[in-house]
């Protein structure tokens, strides 16, 4: 039990009670004050979001070599040439654009040794791939200079950094429009052997990630995607993993200031439900509305999808099965079926015509995204 005169640092909440008060520290923590001058912590739930500062960092490594400027801070690895990780927090007012991109790629001023120079890229045929975009940092005329670093930048397959991967970008900022803001860690997978590009072998990737978080309540969620560096036209939903498995992946730990009660919460589960997709909202099969309207399905967690569709019975396609009429409509009364053994292939077609290349233990052969039981 502590003292009462520790409770000087608190700023107090004013309440009519002559019982237990409710109080917050200097460092935003919420406690409960008893009678006798005793106190204890409020345990955040799943719901309950705290302030950190710098959220959006990874657990520091021995040896990292960290560089803060003023949008984003990168993570760099000199024996690659290359940046471990780029973090940021996006707001919705950052994604309103008053400077236009300059495309001046120069070396980072604050890197004290082991830079890639342009002449890297000369020739190459890969492009100078931006980790945290251009058009993230369109918000000021320094973040958006300093977007161009080359501590920033890694070698992107032409097909990749202009489809899929800039899809996934203008994806990430219209969930900062859609959530008021997001926590974002882009970083590159790379390890010996791979190829290099340049007299000073910049190590070309052989796969991206990303990692988002919206910690505003009262929905807190995270995803994160994993994409091969080549071009690709899934859905963006094809990449999608726990957060949790690219952790295991890279052995980096991902927003490790937030209780382990609350990460488990983000961390561990994908629900595409809760996060809207904006770009693949109208390639819908069937009847089309005239405009579109938010999907009438709901989530696994229960909530209402977020989703905008063109389909006039009202459901994207994630959540057709929950039509009138469906065979696969979740209220329907069915026994259940026993998992099976061994993965196979999901035997369900995407909205390209292709058979999807997930694999599933469901009974009815089908995947999450697909109707699976």
């Amino acid at each position: 039990m502590k003292s009462f005169s520790l409770l000087i640092l608190f700023f107090f909440s004013i309440q009519l009670s002559f019982s237990q008060q409710e109080a917050t520290t200097a460092d935003g923590k919420k406690v409960i004050l008893n009678p006798d001058g005793s106190w204890q912590a409020i345990a955040a739930d799943s719901t309950t979001t705290t302030h950190f500062k710098n959220l959006e960092l990874p657990k520091p490594w021995p040896g990292d070599v960290l560089i803060t400027h003023l949008a984003y801070t990168v993570s760099y690895k000199t024996t690659y040439k290359l940046a471990n990780w780029v973090a940021y927090e996006l707001t919705a007012a950052e994604t309103n654009a008053i400077v236009k991109r300059n495309d001046n790629f120069t070396p980072d001023p604050l890197l004290k040794s082991g830079s890639a120079s342009l002449a890297d890229y000369k020739g190459s045929g890969y492009d100078r791939g931006h980790l945290a975009p251009a058009a993230d940092m369109c918000f000021s005329y320094q973040a958006m200079q300093e977007s161009f670093y080359l501590t920033n930048i890694a070698p992107q397959d032409q097909s990749f950094n202009r489809g899929i991967w800039a899809k996934l970008e203008k994806q990430l900022r219209q969930w900062a429009i859609d959530d008021k803001a997001v926590y974002i860690v882009t970083g590159t997978l790379a390890s010996k052997g791979n190829a290099t590009i340049g007299i000073n072998k910049i190590d070309v990737p052989q796969s991206f990630y990303k990692v988002v978080l919206d910690y505003t309540a009262p929905e807190i969620k995270g995803i994160a995607f994993i994409m091969a560096n080549q071009g690709s036209k899934e859905d963006l939903q094809h990449f999608a993993v726990t957060i949790d498995s690219l952790e295991k992946l890279t052995g980096i730990d991902f927003f490790y200031q937030i209780p382990e009660k609350q990460q488990r919460v983000f961390e561990s589960v994908i629900d595409p439900g809760k996060w809207s997709w904006s770009s693949t909202s109208t390639k819908e099969s069937g009847d089309k509305a005239a405009t579109s309207t938010q999907c009438q399905g709901k989530t696994k967690a229960g909530a209402q999808c977020k989703n905008k569709t063109l389909n006039a019975n009202g459901y994207c396609y994630l959540h057709q099965n929950q039509t009138a009429g469906s065979v696969n409509q979740e209220n329907s009364v069915k026994s259940p079926s026993p998992k099976r053994s061994v993965s196979v292939r999901c035997g369900a077609t995407t909205k390209k015509g292709t058979q999807c290349s997930r694999k599933t233990l469901s009974p009815n052969g089908r995947c999450w995204q697909h109707g699976g039981d």
